[in-house]
């Protein structure tokens, strides 16, 4: 009989899968590694087992400990399939950017999950690097894994992935692409392949609001490059030490949208169901196209599954919210569709100015046309209370139309947009949609930017 002992045993040996359809534009043979083949769906199984078999070796994991560790996920279930197989207990702290179904799959497999701030410095103590640091240092009988400085997650790709992709390939593999997180990937695999074929090329595929491209290129890190990004497993605003770029021989940045549409486009293309990190992976992959010729082999690590992505990526819904699905916009009727049922807002001539702040506050706007019995008459917006406010502090008892401004232009639902975005300026916050049946909806700047 043919079986594994434990789940454990069969991570690793994943399989590599030429891509057709998403690099067709590409003049080389394209090959994933598929590494959702893991029993926790993640190129992360490799090393957080490793991690752990080298921390139980020199006795910092000790029988019956708990595993802490700061994650975006993926690592920590790997952590967790190896900690119930050996009977560790895990506490994760996550960033509350990453997806709700991998704090879900995290706390299904038995781990405590604390939630922390993205929006923060690394060394604020409210980062889940700080946090799992610190619950690190406090927890007894505890280890803290950080994965970011653990040579042993190098070590795990110099040990498996690269042999691995090697062995597929026939040695033949003439580039690696891969998204550069905390440098494990990338540098284990990257130190194996050169061993073999110094000629091989490293691509990392880096994210917008990530250091890691300008560092390499310039050794300068420039914290103006930090800001909140959306795309997962990618990016860093630390320079983990895994992340030996004397490895890597370049890197492409890839946007959040671009690598939310590509996630989708291998799942509808290839049958490949697959993670965020993968959408950036093959974009990248084809911004770095003219790197490749005919004879090429080129291969691109698909990190984790697309299940951990079924409420974000794989929802339209989410997708619109930021502009990630390409709506055909292009009169005001294309612009209100999402919300034309929507009553529209409004305020009366003779209504205190104090009803009209309330009613944005309730609402949640910036602006209101202003109507009287014989229709529009005018308006009202933030800016508008702010400049009187000023001037006057007693305006809030006074009615709105001793501060309206001029009505709000009107256009049709066959307007185009570029006529709208005319009429949107500094003096005019809005236009209104004639709805053709006595009513009206608005068009705000936020409207437009989003159509754009």
């Amino acid at each position: 009989m043919k079986y594994a002992k434990n789940i454990l045993e069969t991570i690793g040996n994943t399989p590599l899968v030429q891509l057709n359809s998403v690099t067709k534009k590409v003049d080389a043979l394209v090959l994933a590694k598929v590494e959702t083949f893991n029993p926790g769906n993640s190129v992360k199984d490799r090393m957080a087992l490793k991690m752990i078999e080298d921390a139980e070796a020199d006795g910092r994991l000790k029988p019956g400990g708990t595993i802490i560790e700061g994650t975006s996920g993926n690592t920590g279930m790997g952590l967790a399939l190896a900690a119930i197989v050996k009977g560790y207990k895990c506490i994760f702290v996550i960033s509350d950017k990453q997806s709700k179904e991998k704090m879900d799959i995290l706390r299904a497999v038995g781990a405590e999950v604390i939630v922390c701030p993205t929006n923060v410095e690394p060394d604020d103590p409210r980062s889940y690097y700080s946090v799992s640091k610190r619950l690190g240092s406090e927890t007894p009988n505890s280890w803290y894994v950080n994965q970011y400085d653990n040579p042993s997650n190098a070590i795990a790709h110099y040990e498996q992935t690269g042999p691995e992709i090697w062995e597929q390939t026939d040695g033949k593999i003439t580039h690696f692409v891969v998204g550069v997180g905390t440098g494990g990937t990338v540098s284990g695999t990257a130190k194996f392949l050169k061993e073999k074929n110094p000629n091989i090329k490293i691509w990392g595929v880096d994210t917008y609001g990530s250091v890691f491209k300008k560092y390499h290129e310039t050794g300068i890190f420039d914290e103006n490059e930090i800001y909140p990004y959306i795309t997962e497993g990618i990016g860093e605003d630390i320079l983990p030490k895994n992340v030996d770029f004397s490895l890597i021989d370049g890197f492409t940045k890839v946007t959040d949208k671009d690598a939310a549409v590509y996630t989708r486009k291998i799942a509808k293309e290839e049958g490949i169901f697959v993670g965020n990190s993968a959408g950036s992976a093959v974009k990248g992959l084809l911004q770095l196209k003219e790197h490749f010729i005919k004879d090429d082999v080129v291969v691109v690590l698909f990190h984790d599954h697309g299940s951990r992505y079924v409420g974000k990526m794989f929802n339209d819904d989410w997708m619109k919210e930021r502009g990630f699905l390409e709506d055909d916009i292009k009169t005001a009727a294309d612009l209100i569709k999402n919300h034309v049922e929507k009553p529209l807002v409004t305020a009366q001539t003779e209504e205190l100015v104090s009803h009209a702040i309330e009613r944005m506050k309730e609402f949640k706007i910036s602006q209101l046309p202003v109507k009287d019995a014989e229709g529009l008459v005018g308006s009202v917006d933030e800016t508008d209370l702010l400049r009187s406010f000023i001037s006057d502090k007693k305006i809030a008892d006074k009615p709105i139309k001793d501060i309206m401004g001029k009505p709000y232009p009107i256009v049709k639902k066959s307007a185009k947009l570029e006529v709208i975005s005319k009429l949107i300026s500094k003096e005019n916050e809005a236009v209104l949609v004639d709805l053709e049946n006595g009513n009206h909806h608005i068009i705000t700047k936020y409207d437009i930017i989003s159509a754009i």
